[in-house]
């Protein structure tokens, strides 16, 4: 078998988690080439200088015009179709991996390193993601749209370190200014309220949209909203009315540009509906005893079942029910803190019927 070289590309953004990444391959013996993506704002001097003064090779890949025509588009897209995007779980298969992946190849690269906190482990010639061992730093929600080409080829340095460790292992190194510097943002390229960028990137939107109403589960008219796209499932703060109870939000129609209120008691459900997965092994998934599934990002995984239906979507049996599902959001399935596969949340228009037809047994 062909020994893999130790040449390593890794995705430098010039923060505190790709600058430890390069420094620990480094120890390891990898010979670094940091690729910097400029997607948004201003030119990574941060990342420029670093690679300097670690003496490595460093490019910078210009993608603000590709980043905007994909990632930025669908993530105003799905808002104007009343769903929930997660821009990270769309961007590293599109864009981030996809364009690390090319310039490795182009740099004779063998390997892929990024400073998410995650692990890959292998298993009956699957390669998995796997959770990181910081909880509340841990990526793997957003890492399982990857394929199996890309995994092969991917280190994650990060995984069995906490963010305070990071932080101690790059003072360390001494590069302490860097180590105290702060988080970044979790979506790049929004600083503050996303509503606000809405309207940014699109003037149009409150003249072609405009206000519509608020209303309840039977249809009933209880006020005016700003606009169907400013409003997220489960979203409880700043709708703006008064109704004498606490008011969430229930489902978002486009097309007739009304948001539904109700209570919390109305955002819980034992099924939802999801469509384009990306599962590893399927019958692993299917036979999984302790499978559960988180539908947010820092969410608790859900134990569940789940039933792949005639349609190619899948239906998934909470067996504690869940709260809030958000068509748009990603819906991950763990073993463990392994990744067994992933997938979006779908509409769950006609669900009921869907049941019907398909069991209602938690046993099952």
């Amino acid at each position: 078998m062909k020994e893999r070289n130790k040449r390593v590309l890794v995705g430098m953004s010039g923060g505190i988690d790709s600058t430890a990444t390069c420094l620990m391959l480094q120890e390891q013996g990898y010979e670094i080439v940091g690729v910097t993506m400029r997607v948004w704002g201003d030119e990574p001097q941060d990342a420029r200088e670093l690679a300097a003064r670690m003496g490595i090779e460093h490019y910078v890949a210009d993608e603000r015009i590709p980043f905007k025509e994909t990632i930025v588009k669908n993530f105003i897209d799905e808002y104007k179709q009343g769903r929930t995007p997660n821009p990270c779980v769309m961007c590293n298969p599109l864009f981030k991996f996809r364009v690390l992946k090319e310039w490795a190849d182009k740099l004779g690269c063998e390997w892929i390193a990024t400073g998410h906190y995650s692990r890959l482990e292998e298993r009956n010639g699957y390669m998995y993601v796997v959770a990181g061992d910081d909880e509340k730093k841990d990526q793997s929600y957003f890492l399982w749209r990857l394929g199996q080409d890309i995994l092969r080829r991917c280190i994650f340095p990060l995984g069995d370190y906490t963010k305070v460790k990071v932080r101690e292992y790059l003072a360390e190194k001494g590069y302490e200014a860097k180590s105290k510097e702060g988080e970044s943002m979790e979506v790049c390229f929004i600083k503050g309220d996303y509503r606000d960028f809405l309207r940014e990137q699109c003037p149009e939107l409150d003249t072609e949209i405009g206000t519509g109403w608020f209303v309840n589960s039977e249809g009933v008219k209880l006020g005016r909203h700003k606009g169907a796209p400013y409003y997220t499932i489960g979203q409880r703060k700043g709708l703006e009315i008064a109704l004498g109870k606490p008011a969430y939000v229930l489902k978002i129609s486009p097309q007739k540009n009304t948001v539904m209120l109700g209570d919390a008691e109305q955002l819980k459900t034992d099924y939802m509906l999801v469509e384009q997965d990306n599962i590893v092994d399927e019958q692993e998934l299917f036979r999984c005893e302790n499978l559960a599934v988180r539908i947010r990002y820092r969410s608790r995984p859900l134990p569940c079942r789940v039933k792949r239906l005639e349609d190619g979507r899948l239906l998934v049996h909470f067996l504690e029910t869940a709260s809030a599902v958000a068509p748009g959001q990603s819906a991950v399935f763990y073993d463990g803190k392994r990744v067994l596969g992933g997938a979006f949340i779908a509409s769950q228009r006609g669900i009921g019927l869907v049941i019907l037809e398909n069991g209602t047994n938690k046993d099952e």
